[in-house]
């Protein structure tokens, strides 16, 4: 099952489709000119049914076979939305929308299973029910959830849901995937510490809270080297170190912290958010300080159900020539998670060549990559819901 001759075909076409929507990108659930894209072309393809606003602006499609004699249906999601970065490619399809851009190549994700779309809607050389995905707010507003939540899997009776993203340094036409996490839950925190400001040549009159903030982001990456197990992961960074002054010569008064925590498995999850608490409270207790920390758990690990994972990885073999072997999980967030949380199936890295890396201003999918991208949601389909 190598590149499908009628994908590799479909390439420009695919390509053109790509590029408009990577010059006119819209965020999170605000999709109209997308969502309504690929709803018109997947009636135009010929599918049995579309259905828009799942999930608020998420797009549907039904595909059935030949026959249907099993009733199973195989779920493939691609995401639609772009993030609030201002491009710098230079490209002649770069964005139209000034700090908006596809910088993380789901104009690529989009095009590529449409692309998949329209072949099985030609050939429908498969027994049951290819059901395509076109999700909204992956970046930060958990798009997959809300589909979920609406209803995805029960009303278009989803058995498997598979999904792929694009990967910048592992050379096009190869993929990347392994068995049980494979992305990491994505949790957040907020530590406002409060103190007693002054003037900065009196400090003995204050509870410095830039001092204070200062020992806690220290203290915090000891969750890390010393309270977690090594043979886990865990990230713990703090992002944002914000005073209520900007002047010279003023000790704070308050301090807001803003971090992130990346987790793989949910014991570790769990007592990274209690050394967190413990840590902050703890370090402005000892100097005289006060915290509050909101604390917000964000999506779950992204999590590759093992018999999904082979057949994924078979297919990936059987499209690019080579070995699929196991990667290494990955600490960044994917909502995707919410999709395998409700039903098995797998998530796929497939390569974008030497490019930027995700989320920069240079980034930039890779067309090259379309026909293999393609062939693999095809194959997928194919490959689970074989005819007699």
């Amino acid at each position: 099952m190598p590149v499908k001759n009628r994908l590799a075909e479909l390439q420009d076409e695919i390509a053109e489709w790509r590029r408009d929507i990577h010059a006119h990108p819209e965020l999170m659930y605000d999709l109209p000119r997308t969502s309504a894209l690929v709803a018109d072309k997947l009636r135009t393809f010929g599918c049995d049914e579309v259905v828009e606003g799942i999930g608020r602006s998420g797009v549907v499609g039904v595909i059935r076979g030949r026959t249907d004699t099993r009733g199973r249906a195989i779920g493939l999601r691609a995401d639609m939305d772009a993030l609030p970065i201002t491009e710098a490619t230079g490209l002649p399809y770069a964005s139209t929308h000034p700090g908006k851009m596809h910088a993380c190549g789901h104009d690529g994700h989009t095009a590529m299973l449409l692309g998949a779309a329209k072949y099985l809607a030609e050939t429908r050389n498969f027994d049951g029910t290819a059901v395509v995905i076109f999700q909204p707010a992956e970046e930060g507003g958990a798009g997959g959830k809300a589909m979920v939540e609406d209803g995805l899997m029960d009303r278009f009776g989803i058995d498997e849901v598979y999904g792929m993203h694009n990967m910048p340094g592992l050379p096009v036409g190869s993929f990347a995937i392994r068995p049980g996490p494979i992305m990491a839950a994505t949790d957040e925190f907020d530590i406002v510490v409060t103190g007693k400001g002054g003037h900065a040549a009196k400090p003995h009159d204050c509870i410095d809270t830039t001092l204070v903030a200062s020992h806690i982001v220290v203290a915090l990456q000891s969750i890390a080297s010393r309270n977690i197990d090594p043979l886990k992961q865990v990230v713990v960074s703090v992002c944002t170190f914000r005073t209520d002054s900007q002047a010279h010569n003023v000790i704070p008064q308050t301090v807001l912290l803003k971090g992130t925590v990346r987790t793989l498995e949910e014991d570790v999850r769990d007592l990274a958010e209690d050394r967190v608490k413990a840590i902050a409270q703890a370090t402005a207790a000892a100097f005289g300080a006060r915290v509050q920390i909101d604390y917000r758990r964000g999506y779950p690990v992204t999590r590759n159900a093992p018999d999904q994972t082979g057949f994924a990885a078979s297919v990936a073999e059987a499209i690019s020539g080579q070995p699929t072997p196991d990667t290494a999980p990955m600490m960044g967030g994917e909502d995707f998670s919410y999709m395998l949380n409700e039903r098995p199936g797998a998530y796929i890295f497939v390569g974008n060549g030497d490019t930027a890396m995700v989320h920069h201003p240079e980034y930039n999918f890779s067309d090259d990559a379309i026909p293999f991208g393609c062939s693999w949601f095809a194959g997928m389909v194919e490959s689970r819901l074989p005819t007699a």
